[in-house]
């Protein structure tokens, strides 16, 4: 059990690297705008999240408060990715303040799973 939940753990970094990564590419390129490969980095960390935020029936409590902080800042990230795919739909660009926004939050949430 315990290695199937490490998987899940690999699962939910993968999902935040993917994420990130888009990010920086976007970044480098100075496009500040959201992408498909962002909204499917986004997917796989809260499904991973929310697999590794259920009782595994192991001896370890869950953290709650770190699944909590990390939830509200996954749908943070997750909005604001909305509100920019949104706003690009229209033909209006993402404001640069939120496109780094993303980016903080998403190094922070990773920063949370990874030293907390």
């Amino acid at each position: 059990m315990q290695t199937l939940r490490n998987v899940v753990v690999l699962l939910h970094l993968v999902g935040f690297a993917v994420l990130f990564g888009a990010w920086v590419v976007e970044a480098a390129a100075r496009r500040y705008q959201a992408t498909r490969v962002m909204n499917l980095g986004l997917l796989v960390a809260a499904v991973a999240g929310l697999a590794l935020a259920a009782p595994w029936g192991l001896d370890g409590d869950l953290n709650y408060t770190k699944i909590g902080i990390k939830l509200v800042v996954l749908v943070v990230i997750g909005a604001l990715i909305g509100i920019s795919s949104s706003r690009a739909r229209k033909g209006s660009p993402m404001p640069a303040g939120v496109f780094w926004l993303v980016g903080a939050l998403t190094l922070f949430n990773a920063g949370i799973a990874v030293l907390w």
